[in-house]
């Protein structure tokens, strides 16, 4: 089955933290951007929290770390404005 994930872009200044990681469950991380309404995993709300490549490698389990690589391999295809709503297929 086949559904497609909302997500709120977030706005990351040149050089900060740009990999959120939800502070609930620990183990999803996305790249600039954060799922609406809530986690995938544990459905909490508004527990995310940003974070380096590197950090998450010192204190992260290898799925997460796995997640943060692949978050940040992510080709954006379309830029989207602050505070809009984008739709994409979730990553497993």
């Amino acid at each position: 089955m086949s559904h497609e994930q909302a997500f709120w872009t977030v706005e990351c200044g040149e050089g900060e933290p740009d990999l959120l990681v939800c502070m609930s469950c620990l183990s999803e991380v996305f790249r600039r951007k954060v799922p609406t309404p809530e986690c995938p995993t544990c459905h909490g709300v508004s527990t995310y929290e940003a974070f380096t490549l590197e950090s998450i490698r010192d204190w992260g389990t290898e799925d997460l770390i796995a997640k943060a690589l692949s978050a940040e391999a992510e080709v954006e295809q379309m830029p989207v404005q602050s505070g809009q709503l984008s739709v994409s297929e979730p990553t497993e």
